[in-house]
């Protein structure tokens, strides 16, 4: 395992880490059914081979936004047996649930007692787009964090960001932030916080964690006939995944790189390129053949979404992360069997367009409209 300075916390973590938002699942498909035994054999042999990074936040595994998810308590059982003292925990204050500064506490307190610690490594304020950050900051975030710094429940303060580039450096220059966490890969260099963020950041000395380095999977499994053949054309014979995740380590200003990891197979892949993949390390022919790989990616994708289920549940019972992968696949692979088996509440026009999942989803996709279009392909 290779391993990075964290920014100013001056922390060495391993250039991977492990994303507890898509843990494996029971029969079923349940988010909130997590097959603990499998979950916790994987995170710990994540431990056992280096990684020292685990992230996970309130919401992760859950029904739904408004209520603590399964994740952080599967991690603190994972975490028994002497794992604790092995690695950092990293976890996020609900920000879109708080309403005055007693809210932070109060969720703080409960995460602390969900996770069976007493000091969380690094506290993210979680999936902060334009209308939270207002929102947190009139609550009192600065005292807060201060607060919680100085009393010992939190050890570093961060954010995790969902929105335009511009409000980035905005909220990069507020607080005496410690680190951030981003969504960054091949697809998005220009997308949300995007290179430009990335450098900010670094530019202020804070560790950078990179969420969704293979966007939701989709860079990981198999690759339209076109785009494998552009990969094909390297010297060095490697998977689409193994590519995308050299893309970000690439990255002299990246600390570490968060997957969600749900099988063996993922794991150990992910962990061989973690302990070769150094900064700087892609030849110029290599990162041509990456940008060829983007060109061609992008021709293809028609909604901009990481299957991260932050718009879910729908009230109406439709299923939005399986229409617009369903719908993406149509368009890359030429695919469109899958969708018939989502149930008539499911599809696409049981939208009774509330617009409730658009103010949660982080790539601020216009669902409703999209839904339109799903429905248009294939209802």
């Amino acid at each position: 395992m290779l391993y990075r300075r964290f920014g100013k916390t001056n922390e060495m973590v391993s250039a991977l880490g492990f994303g507890c938002m898509r843990l494996p699942l029971l029969p079923g498909g349940d988010p909130s059914k997590i097959d603990e035994k499998e979950a916790i054999k994987l995170i710990r042999y994540a431990i056992d081979k280096g990684v020292n990074y685990i992230d996970t936040a309130y919401p992760y595994h859950g029904t739904g936004m408004g209520k603590g998810g399964e994740s952080e308590p599967l991690v603190a059982k994972a975490l028994k047996d002497g794992y604790r003292e092995k690695v950092k925990i990293a976890t996020k204050l609900p920000s879109w649930l708080i309403k005055t500064r007693e809210d932070m506490d109060r969720y703080l307190n409960e995460q602390l007692e969900r996770l069976q610690i007493k000091t969380i490594d690094f506290y993210l304020v979680h999936s902060l787009n334009r209308t939270v950050w207002e929102s947190v900051k009139k609550s009192g975030i600065s005292e807060f964090l201060d607060q919680a710094i100085k009393d010992g429940r939190i050890k570093h303060a961060g954010f995790s960001f969902h929105e335009k580039h511009e409000y980035f450096n905005e909220i990069v220059d507020y607080y005496d932030w410690s680190f951030c966490q981003i969504q960054y890969n091949y697809l998005d260099e220009d997308f949300q916080a995007g290179l430009e963020g990335l450098k900010y950041a670094a530019k202020k000395d804070l560790g950078i964690a990179i969420m969704e380095p293979l966007r939701g999977g989709k860079l990981a499994g198999k690759l339209p006939d076109d785009v494998q053949n552009i990969f094909d054309q390297a010297e060095v014979k490697r998977t689409p995944a193994e590519w995308a995740l050299r893309w970000v380590w690439n990255h002299p200003e990246v600390s570490v790189v968060l997957s969600g990891m749900n099988t063996m197979e993922q794991l150990i892949e992910n962990l061989k390129v973690a302990g070769e993949a150094k900064e700087d390390s892609l030849t110029k022919q290599e990162e041509t053949i990456v940008n060829q790989v983007k060109t061609a990616f992008k021709q293809k994708t028609k909604v901009n979404c990481t299957g991260c289920n932050y718009c879910m549940p729908c009230p109406a019972g439709v299923n939005i992360p399986s229409c617009f992968n369903f719908y993406n696949n149509y368009h890359i692979f030429g695919k469109e069997e899958m969708y018939k088996r989502l149930t008539v509440e499911q599809r696409a026009s049981s939208c009774a367009e509330c617009g409730k999942c658009e103010t949660h989803c982080p790539q601020g996709i216009l669902i409703q409209q999209e839904l339109k279009n799903v429905k248009a392909v294939f209802e």
